[in-house]
């Protein structure tokens, strides 16, 4: 039950975001799209009102549990970004808007970029760890915990991962090649 409500809580998301800019930019109604667009987060409070109500009933917490605090944490911590990336490129098309920026590609900027992106990284992974925390409290040194910790385990890596791929933008920055620089082009 629990995998199903994630797989319908990932597709409500697609749903909803697409239902919030179709009323924003092609029904030309902006506050009821960004209204729309704010029901987002009662998505993961339902799903995880559910877990909880499944591991309260004596379910014993496996990787499904583990799954759904993953998600409520990646959806905290990259939730808004995506809808922002999707809302800009929509407003660029279907509403004359400016075009979407792009990411630099050299030197410091690049480097304060990575950090940006590897910060939600982060900030999905903490939530994530600590739900998964909160599960493991929940059920207690008589129950086992053994998949959750698991999972706790695999979001330090992505921690990690993140960290050492923006570290390695700040330590070896990526330069802009010779013939750009000149400003010549050729």
């Amino acid at each position: 039950m629990i995998v199903t409500l994630i797989v319908l809580c990932e597709v409500a998301f697609w749903v909803l975001l697409a239902v919030g800019l179709v009323l924003r930019y092609a029904a030309r109604m902006p506050r009821l799209g960004a209204a729309v667009l704010l029901c987002e987060p009662l998505l993961e409070v339902v799903l995880l009102v559910v877990t909880a109500v499944d591991l309260k009933n004596g379910a014993a917490a496996d990787w499904k549990h583990g799954l759904a605090a993953v998600y409520i944490g990646f959806t905290a911590g990259l939730g808004h970004s995506t809808i922002r990336w999707v809302d800009a490129r929509a407003a660029h098309r279907f509403a004359g808007g400016p075009p979407p920026e792009r990411p630099p590609k050299y030197g410091r900027a690049r480097a304060v970029h990575e950090w940006r992106v590897a910060a939600r990284w982060v900030l999905a992974a903490a939530v994530a760890l600590a739900l998964l925390q909160a599960a493991v409290r929940y059920v207690g040194a008589d129950g086992d915990t053994g998949t959750l910790r698991m999972w706790q385990q695999t979001m330090l890596w992505v921690i990690g991962i993140n960290l050492v791929v923006a570290g390695s933008y700040t330590l070896f920055p990526k330069r802009e090649p010779a013939k750009d620089r000149a400003g010549t082009g050729r």
